[in-house]
C-alpha cells in the first residue's frame, strides 16, 4: 500500500519561509512526476510547482523566484521550499505523485492528506 505524507506546515508571517516535505512510503518501483498543489477557502486546488523524474520543474507565476521544488529519489521525498511568504499563499498545500508499486507496471497518482500553511502577522 502506497502513502504519501505532508509534513511542514505551519504559521508564518509575511516574509517568512516554510519547507515543506512529502515522504512516499509502501511498495514502490520508481516514482515519475511529483506535484504541490494548494487549495484556499473557497477556491479551486491549483498546482503550485511540479518536477518529473529527469529534474524539470516548472511553476505557476505567482510562485515563480519564491518557491523552489527538489525530489530526493533515494529517500523518496519530495520538497517545496518557500520563501518570502505572503498572505495569498494561506492555503492547504498537497503534494501528488504518479508511482509504480511493485510487482505493478502502471503509474497510479496518489495524493496526500495536505498540510496547513498560514501566513499571516
Amino acid at each position: 500500500q502506497v502513502q504519501l505524507v505532508e509534513s511542514g506546515g505551519g504559521l508564518v508571517q509575511p516574509g517568512g519561509s516554510l519547507r515543506l516535505s512529502c515522504a512516499a512510503s509502501g511498495s514502490i518501483f520508481s516514482i515519475r512526476t511529483v506535484g504541490w498543489y494548494r487549495q484556499a477557502p473557497g477556491k479551486e486546488r491549483e498546482l503550485v510547482a511540479g518536477i518529473v523524474s529527469g529534474g524539470s520543474t516548472n511553476y505557476a507565476d505567482s510562485v515563480k523566484g519564491r518557491f523552489t521544488i527538489s525530489r530526493d529519489n533515494a529517500k523518496n521525498t519530495a520538497y517545496l521550499q518557500m520563501n518570502s511568504l505572503n498572505p495569498e499563499d494561506t492555503a492547504v498545500y498537497y503534494c501528488y505523485a504518479e508511482i509504480r508499486s511493485s510487482g505493478s507496471l502502471r503509474y497510479k497518482g496518489f495524493w496526500g492528506q495536505g498540510t496547513q500553511v498560514t501566513v499571516s502577522s
